[in-house]
């Protein structure tokens, strides 16, 4: 996974010397497209960048391989390029030279997931290593966030991800009473027991479907058994069938996956029920061939996972969200196997990331 995120690394030539972004899709062949599914939107976004960097925080935390700081760092200064002087963020960009697409309706300023993820992103280099660069545009960015209303549950849980995250380490001690509020927003958004991702849905999505994990994270943050109980309701009556039917839909993406093993997992974590460890484990088996396709969508081999089951047949290209959310679902697995692929991620960049990376570490270390 962390292979095919190294091949699909790009400098940004605008965003500053060690600025790199994810381009968003790759094909069988590993030649990379542009996102279009909306009219042209571009090629690498804030969305891909923001949960690259969480997810090389995690990795980097947990093994201290310098390459992955190097990464997440370079993916920093081009999420700071891809913040307006007022805060927002804009999600794609058009080329590779760093031209903002800001009109676009998956890329406008301030867009919910774009920006909530923006956000975080500069939550966690603020926090995890230590950038005052990033503190400065997480304060801008979460003026936004906290004047929010009518906020979907989907992004809304990202608010509560962000912010308890920053309490956690003793910043922003004000948005304590903000995670509260927010829970009870998301709670407020369910029916017949199950969490909705807005109130005008038929249905709940399944991709960026984390409530429930956010709920009992959330619970046992603030000592609320409530939101706990609303989480696990939810995810028994609503995540339990999918997972249990090897999520047997027309389509069925790595993102909507990784978003109920999250869950599971915290729930699996929080409550000790041994029901949530079995769910966790059959989710994440999806990824090894539980599925409509009877196929791996991790391919071990290659170092990547793929772009999802489409009626019950294996789409092959590997874009950067399959293979970022892929490895969170799958993070005890990356760590583990990092110190000794190491050498390997190395040769997946091309030899300006390379050269990229390398300038960085040794501009910090002189």
């Amino acid at each position: 996974m962390l292979r095919q995120l190294a091949r699909l690394t790009i400098p940004v030539e605008s965003a500053g010397e060690g600025a790199c972004a994810i381009a968003v899709y790759a094909d069988a062949a590993h030649r990379i497209f542009p996102a279009a599914e909306r009219g042209f939107e571009g090629v690498a976004c804030v969305d891909d960048a923001a949960r690259a960097l969480i997810l090389l925080s995690d990795v980097w935390s947990a093994t201290g391989v310098s390459r992955v700081r190097d990464w997440a760092l370079g993916l920093l200064d081009f999420l700071l390029y891809m913040q307006l002087d007022d805060g927002r963020f804009v999600n794609f960009v058009t080329d590779w030279s760093g031209r903002r697409n800001q009109a676009g309706v998956t890329s406008f300023p301030g867009g919910g997931f774009w920006h909530a993820r923006g956000v975080r992103a500069l939550a966690r280099a603020a926090v995890t290593f230590g950038e005052d660069r990033a503190r400065l545009g997480l304060e801008r960015g979460l003026v936004h966030i906290r004047a929010a209303r009518d906020v979907p549950a989907d992004v809304r849980s990202i608010h509560v991800l962000t912010a308890i995250e920053l309490v956690r380490a003793g910043k922003f001690a004000e948005l304590r009473a903000d995670i509260g509020s927010w829970c009870d927003e998301i709670a407020a958004c369910r029916r017949g027991g199950v969490l909705f991702d807005n109130p005008d849905q038929s249905a709940p999505h399944l991709w960026g479907h984390q409530q429930e994990g956010v709920l009992a994270e959330a619970g046992a943050f603030l000592g609320r058994d409530d939101l706990t109980s609303v989480a696990r309701q939810s995810a028994l009556a609503y995540l339990a069938p999918l997972i249990e039917a090897g999520f047997d839909e027309p389509t069925v993406q790595p993102y909507g996956v990784a978003s109920a093993v999250y869950s599971t997992e915290r729930l699996r974590t929080i409550t000790n029920e041994p029901r949530f460890d079995e769910l966790w484990r059959m989710a994440r088996g999806w990824f090894d061939g539980r599925n409509s396709a009877r196929s791996a969508v991790y391919d071990r081999e290659e170092g990547r996972v793929y772009d999802g089951v489409d009626h019950g047949v294996l789409n092959v290209h590997s874009g950067a969200e399959s293979n970022v959310v892929g490895a969170q679902a799958l993070l005890d697995q990356v760590i583990r196997t990092v110190p000794l692929l190491a050498p390997l991620i190395e040769t997946c960049f091309a030899p300006d990331v390379r050269e990229r990376l390398g300038t960085m570490a040794e501009a910090r270390s002189s």
